[in-house]
């Protein structure tokens, strides 16, 4: 008799999934050397043996406009996906945040009796709450990270396990102040303001003028050393095209993200999974948020939450200051970082605050536990 094979499906849609979903994908290997996995996701997944049928690149879409102005491409990737389930009948699928496109294939696995297992849940206790009902009929099992998830979700009838936050396992500094600034050519004596303006495209469009403008008023006034870190998944010239005229001598930094966060004195960070690393840093921060007037409308009829970045959630306060669309100016953000600089109480206060955060996420090994838990959905127990 033919055995079935061991193949999992796995779905992330952008930088951050596809960081999650590599991790994952090694610890399945480790606990399960001869299974093979497939899907939509990046270089990293890719370079951890997982045959990528889509590149995050391709589906790197943000805010509803760009959605629509895709739409085509969405449908025939979810086309092709649904082909392979049907084809390759996987054991599970493992789902990665992206909820837009990974809840349409949750509907067509649980058709075709796929076990379906969603890591990195959508974030519908702060919008998308329309979202509940399909997760509650189409999901078997969701994989939660933030703390308070895992009782929301089984208050709305959904499967849920909090398994950690799986930045914890990746929070490593690699060089001491000293040495980081000899290699980024930093001043050890001098304060670092770190700007992080998001991993897509978009996000560098809309945040990066801004912060390098109030960067350099900071930097002239106040003698500190702005450094910008880009995402692995950005060309750095890119990154380097969208600078304003005035501030092309400000240096990029690409592969060492967390050394940089350790080693600022403050940050501008925009609003999502930054926050939280930088906050694992007692990293002082100023946090932003900025798109397209029309998503930002739809956004608020959608959302019903005192705060939007994540430090504050967790926190149940405002912990950091928070911006968003006409506050997002480069005088708005200069104010705040002055205050930051200035105030060395504030500053120390907030670190004080930013220590709880790290404490609420659970202990490391995240990535270990999900695979457990996938290998169970699958019928696959680790060796």
């Amino acid at each position: 008799m033919t055995s079935v094979p061991e193949e999992i499906m796995i779905v992330a849609g952008e930088a951050s999934g596809d960081l999650h979903g590599s991790n994952l994908v090694r610890a399945l290997k480790e606990k399960r050397p001869g299974i093979s996995l497939f899907g939509i996701g990046g270089e990293r997944m890719h370079e951890q043996g997982v045959q990528i049928i889509y590149h995050i690149n391709e589906l790197s879409f943000m805010g509803f406009t760009e959605v629509i102005r895709n739409i085509s491409l969405i449908r025939s990737v979810e086309r092709t996906i649904k082909t392979l389930i049907e084809v390759r009948k996987p054991r599970v699928v493992v789902l990665i945040d992206f909820p837009g496109m990974n809840l349409r294939i949750a509907r067509y696995a649980k058709e075709r009796n796929v076990e379906v297992v969603y890591y990195i849940a959508p974030q519908v206790w702060a919008w998308g709450k329309h979202r509940i009902k399909k997760m509650r009929k189409y999901v078997d099992h969701a994989l939660v990270i933030l703390p308070f998830e895992q009782e929301f979700f089984r208050n709305e009838g959904i499967n849920a396990e909090f398994v950690g936050h799986p930045i914890l396992d990746l929070l490593k500094v690699t060089e001491e102040r000293e040495v980081f600034c000899k290699s980024a050519k930093l001043n050890p004596e001098k304060k670092i303001l770190a700007l992080f303006p998001g991993s897509r495209s978009r996000e560098i469009v809309n945040h990066l003028g801004v912060m390098t403008r109030a960067a350099i008023r900071l930097r002239d006034e106040y003698d500190v050393q702005p450094m910008i870190g880009v995402s692995p998944n950005l060309p750095s010239r890119f990154v380097r095209s969208m600078l304003p005229g005035g501030s092309e001598n400000i240096p990029l930094l690409q592969g060492k993200t967390y050394d940089l966060m350790h080693h600022a004195e403050i940050a501008y960070v925009k609003s999502g999974t930054s926050t939280l690393e930088a906050a694992c840093f007692n990293t002082p921060m100023v946090v932003l948020y900025k798109t397209s007037a029309f998503n930002y409308f739809v956004g608020r009829l959608m959302v019903n939450l005192n705060h939007f970045s994540l430090v504050n959630i967790l926190a149940g306060e405002e912990v950091v200051k928070e911006l968003s669309q006409s506050d997002v100016n480069a005088q708005t953000l200069y104010l705040h970082g002055r205050d930051l600089l200035e105030d060395d109480q504030k500053r120390n206060r907030m670190k004080l605050q930013l220590g709880k955060i790290k404490s609420m996420l659970g202990e490391p090994g995240a990535s270990q536990r999900a695979a457990d838990r996938v290998l169970r959905v699958a019928g696959l127990n680790s060796q």
